[in-house]
């Protein structure tokens, strides 16, 4: 079953939240990415690159609806900075992209760091 993406950036994430959660049944993941560079079509995030078609098949094949919503975090400078949004929120608490997020009844109930989001297995794990 397709997945439904939501893509959004740090300063409406809250809100895109929000919608999601609002979505009804299913799954709801969070997949906390760096942002693409619109001259080669790809995050400037060599493990994003890697994670993101592994975490697409199997959201895409999985028999459950499931919601993802895509996170962009910002270019990497953004990103390097310890006083960013999603490092310093408490929900969160991000270290590294990719991190894939599983979110139910306002809380983190599954989650793969950027060391281990293009494993199938786990992915397949954190959605089961």
């Amino acid at each position: 079953m397709p997945a439904a993406m939501v893509d959004t950036q740090v300063h409406d994430f809250d809100t895109a939240l929000k919608t999601a959660e609002l979505q009804g049944p299913g799954i709801l993941l969070l997949l906390f990415l760096g942002d693409r560079i619109s001259s080669v079509g790809k995050s400037w995030c060599p493990d994003c690159v890697r994670a993101e078609p592994v975490i697409y098949k199997v959201v895409n094949e999985a028999e459950k609806p499931i919601t993802l919503v895509r996170v962009y975090v910002g270019d990497r400078t953004t990103w390097r900075t310890p006083d960013h949004a999603l490092r310093t929120d408490k929900r969160f608490k991000l270290t590294g992209v990719p991190t894939l997020v599983r979110w139910e009844n306002g809380s983190i109930v599954g989650r793969l760091e950027d060391h281990e989001a293009h494993l199938e297995e786990k992915v397949k794990k954190i959605i089961s």
